[in-house]
């Protein structure tokens, strides 16, 4: 009797391990196909230089979010969401990626409710000190910009004087500045975890203090290939 109860503990501790492997697993696979999505934003992006982000822009630029699908909430009336990845310039390179997320803010007129593509870029040493922070509101906390757009475009404002980050959005192949003011960006410590088995701090990663994994290295690869190359044909 006792055996048979041992054996049945020890079976359900198994299912138990295994579900939660198979879990892991499949989480697991959902970021790194975030990643890949978020490779492919920049990437499409870089493909049309004349309307994509400027010269300057990509060789000063410290830090770099995407939000691959932003959108609408269904559930919640005006509210959007959507969860991406960020790096940040280093003195040895790109850093691993951090997972973040995107909510709130009532921009939605400006993208037709459809799922679209966001790029939040950091152009400075306060733009950069934003990004370490585990959560801060973008207008708020931060101060933001639409982005200019076009390899050789002179933005017509003071945002190299004013603007800590540059927000741009992608819908239907259009790429264009974005009002993103009253969003927050946040650390997603879950997926954090599921990645790097703990939920370590988004300035640990983004100051270059984590290994990339090899899942992230072809997205942190990508970003390195336009934006390094960017910076060093600007000096």
């Amino acid at each position: 009797m006792w055996m048979k109860y041992l054996s049945g503990v020890a079976c359900s501790v198994a299912l138990i391990f295994s579900s939660t492997v198979a879990s892991a697993a499949t989480d697991k696979a959902k970021l790194v196909e975030r990643l890949q999505d978020a490779q492919a934003v920049v990437t499409q992006i870089m493909a049309a230089p004349d309307k994509g982000i400027p010269s300057s822009i990509l060789s000063g630029a410290t830090c770099l979010a995407v939000i691959p699908s932003f959108k609408k909430a269904a559930f919640v009336v005006g509210a959007q969401y959507g969860q991406g990845v960020a790096t940040c310039r280093t003195s040895h390179g790109w850093s691993a990626p951090s997972f973040v997320q995107l909510a709130g803010g009532s921009f939605g007129f400006q993208i037709g409710g459809q799922a679209t593509d966001l790029i939040i870029v950091a152009m400075n040493e306060q733009g950069l000190q934003d990004m370490l922070k585990n959560k801060f509101k973008i207008g708020a906390d931060a101060a933001a910009s639409a982005g200019p757009v076009g390899r050789n475009a002179q933005a017509g404002t003071d945002w190299k004087m004013n603007a800590e980050l540059l927000t741009y959005s992608r819908s239907k192949g259009l790429f264009a500045g974005i009002d993103l003011d009253g969003t927050v960006l946040s650390q997603n410590e879950t997926d954090t975890r599921v990645m790097y088995g703990n939920a370590i701090p988004f300035e640990t990663i983004l100051k270059g203090n984590q290994v990339t994994p090899e899942e992230a290295r072809p997205f942190v690869r990508t970003v390195a290939k336009y934006f390094v190359e960017a910076h060093a044909e600007n000096k």
